[in-house]
């Protein structure tokens, strides 16, 4: 099997190079990509990072007895931690732009979880307020969250879900809001 992945690995190379491609580590590199031997393991992780995400959004989605979807469960464990909170900085904690916050509070009011007031010392601004049934639900939203957090980590010591947090927590650093808006505005001009 090492003779025909060798042999393949030359063909390939020589093809990329009669196309005028000249970086020959750049060619190992994208022909090993495509290598399914287990000498040639690449982890996908763009693929894999995506497929978690929505299959665990689904998931979430689809519980019977969830009162809430994932991002209303959100905004309702930022408002645990601060109740009356500025409309601009939970948009920020949950990684939303203003049009995103807007809607999602607009259907957690709809849902009587949440109300939006005028801010007292400057009304153009809103701050958004924990109701009686948002307070209930938001134990309920942290009993399943507690739930979906065991099940997750199943199977793995603490070390190992403390570097997968540590990677995870490194894509918000190394991939910044900000940075995500200006690339984007840059691609629409």
């Amino acid at each position: 099997m090492r003779c025909n992945s060798a042999r393949r690995l030359s063909r390939g190379l020589e093809s990329i190079a009669a196309a005028g491609f000249d970086n020959r580590l750049a060619c190992v590199y994208i022909l090993r990509m495509r290598n399914k031997s287990p000498e040639a393991k690449h982890h996908r992780l763009i693929y894999l990072l995506n497929v978690a995400q929505r299959r665990l959004q689904r998931w979430m989605a689809a519980q019977p007895a969830s009162e809430v979807t994932p991002a209303q469960a959100g905004l309702l464990f930022i408002l645990g931690k601060q109740d009356g909170v500025l409309m601009g900085e939970a948009g920020a904690a949950l990684d939303l732009g203003p049009a995103g916050i807007s809607g999602l509070v607009d259907r957690s009011a709809a849902a009587k979880l949440v109300e939006r007031r005028a801010d007292r010392e400057d009304g153009r601004v809103w701050r958004v307020w924990l109701t009686p049934k948002g307070c209930t639900v938001l134990a309920q939203a942290k009993t399943d969250a507690a739930a979906v957090n065991a099940a997750l980590t199943e199977g793995f010591t603490g070390a190992e879900i403390d570097i997968v947090a540590r990677w995870l927590t490194s894509i918000q650093d190394k991939f910044p809001r900000d940075l995500t808006r200006e690339l984007t505005r840059d691609l629409e001009d």
